[in-house]
């Protein structure tokens, strides 16, 4: 039906607040984008002549391998506090990877997030030793700037990761922190002799000693000043900071860091790497990695949690937290962290079922590079391997599929800002996300069992007219509502995403005067 005439009716009844709310959210690029995850190292192969140009940055005990080799777990280099699977490099950087801006667009991402890029020894770059500088092999802040420009030309934002609870014992600071008892930066680090290592390290790693964050100098340099690290790359044109282990910065380091962020540009993005609940924690960030909407979809998907039960939890999420809140929070199924979803989730259908819920559920959907392709990948280092652009073809049912799914979500604006509202059932998730209008209400089932589930739940949804279809966007099928009902059968391990159907070959419609 075409409702543009409705276009200037004022919003009545729970309306009103649906449609302000969606209004607002439309207005903040935080609440939820796609975010395309890149490993800057990993994304897009250098040229022979970039790579004979930086060679010398990968000398021993560094290494360069050829792109069509897979990453695996090495040993202890000699000499060195780091294992050899974390010296190898692919010879990615900040300038090859803008090659690969238009895919990622081309996903209908809107968010690019780098792992680390500071200047450190390792891959990983979780072992800084200078904040301020970019790994030289990566490029230099003017490469960030370029980067950002190129991102901002496409019409997305760029966040990179910041890792301020540690840093790599080859840190100035840290060194002069233990050679010198009398130092400045010796109030910088938590050293003692009853430490195993003689100064307090993130999980006992002997190469990432902690940094005392009490101390305000130290914050100053991070966050706090006009030209400390967080607010210096923002004014570089970065977009904002995913912040490694959040939880080990606590909520008020990671309110004042948020806080110091908003002072620079208002509308900056601080998202922390979270695997508790994240109730408390949305206070003190814009949002969290969400984990635990992670770990419910997988419990659902591998028969720990029944669909009902799964169901209350994220309610209990959703309310606890904060709905937008929620809808700046990233929901990931897998990262540089974890397997590959490929290779953890081998069963289609399974997999399939859960990247549903990952793209429908309140939040931004991450998309790790690759997977758009079916890269598989085992634990860390395994799932760290460069991005295989040769599987980027038009026979690539998983890269079809991913497409789909950010199709769909894109064009949605339910999906992407509306409320969430859980549905009444006993073995199935159901939810609905709905804004002001009904046309763009979505229904989301999902069967968690290996057999055809069949039940009747309410709409929730006062505007939907009673004898019209919904209609499923992955295969066609209608279901009438009747009298604020309708029953679902949702094929085993499968999901199914239901639209309201407003207008048919029919000439009368109960839709005409309702937005």
């Amino acid at each position: 039906m075409n409702d543009s005439h409705l276009s200037d009716w004022p919003p009545v009844g729970s309306e009103v607040q649906l449609r302000a709310d969606c209004e607002r959210r439309e207005q903040d690029w935080r609440c939820g984008p796609i975010v395309y995850h890149i490993l800057v190292d990993r994304f897009v192969e250098p040229t022979p002549e970039e790579l004979d140009a930086k060679r010398h940055f990968y000398d021993h005990p560094r290494t360069l391998q050829p792109w069509s080799a897979d990453p695996h777990r090495g040993e202890r280099v000699e000499g060195q506090t780091a294992w050899s699977h974390e010296l190898a490099f692919w010879g990615g950087d900040l300038k090859t990877a803008r090659r690969g801006l238009d895919h990622v667009r081309s996903m209908r991402a809107d968010v690019v997030y780098l792992n680390p890029i500071h200047d450190a020894l390792t891959n990983h770059k979780y072992d800084a030793r200078d904040f301020f500088g970019v790994s030289p092999e990566y490029g230099t802040r003017n490469d960030v700037i370029a980067l950002a420009d190129d991102v901002h030309q496409r019409g997305m934002k760029i966040m990179l990761d910041g890792v301020f609870n540690h840093v790599g014992t080859a840190s100035p600071w840290f060194q002069t922190a233990m050679a010198n008892e009398s130092s400045e930066q010796r109030a910088w680090f938590d050293i003692a002799d009853h430490h195993p290592r003689g100064y307090r390290c993130w999980h006992n790693a002997t190469n990432l000693p902690e940094l005392e964050l009490e101390n305000e100098r130290l914050r100053d340099l991070l966050w706090r000043s006009p030209d400390s690290v967080v607010r210096g790359y923002l004014r570089d044109g970065i977009d904002g900071w995913r912040l490694d282990v959040a939880y080990d910065l606590g909520l008020h380091y990671l309110k004042e860091l948020n806080e110091a962020a908003k002072v620079e540009r208002a509308d900056s993005c601080v998202v922390g790497e979270l695997w508790n609940d994240p109730e408390d924690w949305c206070v003190a960030l814009d949002g969290v990695m969400n984990f635990h909407a992670r770990q419910v979809i997988l419990d659902l998907m591998q028969g720990r949690l029944s669909g009902g039960i799964a169901g209350r939890m994220l309610e209990r999420m959703v309310d606890s937290s904060g709905e937008e809140a929620i809808l700046r929070s990233w929901i990931i199924l897998d990262n540089h962290d974890t397997a590959r979803l490929h290779t953890f989730m081998p069963e289609r259908r399974t997999r399939r079922t859960a990247q549903v819920l990952q793209f429908t559920l309140p939040g931004a959907p991450v998309l790790y590079y690759g997977n758009e392709f079916g890269q598989p990948g085992g634990n860390d280092p395994e799932n760290r391997g460069p991005m295989r652009w040769d599987w980027n073809n038009e026979h690539n049912q998983e890269l079809d599929w991913t497409r789909k799914l950010c199709t769909l979500r894109s064009e949605s604006r339910a999906l992407r800002v509306g409320a969430f509202r859980l549905l009444d059932t006993e073995t199935l998730l159901a939810f609905m996300r709905r804004t002001d209008h009904v046309g763009e209400t979505r229904y989301v089932f999902a069967n968690p069992t290996g057999k055809p589930v069949t039940e009747v739940v309410q709409t929730r949804e006062p505007r939907l007219m009673n004898f019209f279809p919904l209609e499923d966007e992955f295969t066609g099928t209608r279901v009438t509502v009747e009298s604020g009902m309708f029953q679902v059968t949702v094929p085993p391990f499968e999901a199914m995403l239901l639209k309201p159907v407003t207008s048919d070959e029919r000439t009368y419609s109960p839709y005409k005067r309702v937005r």
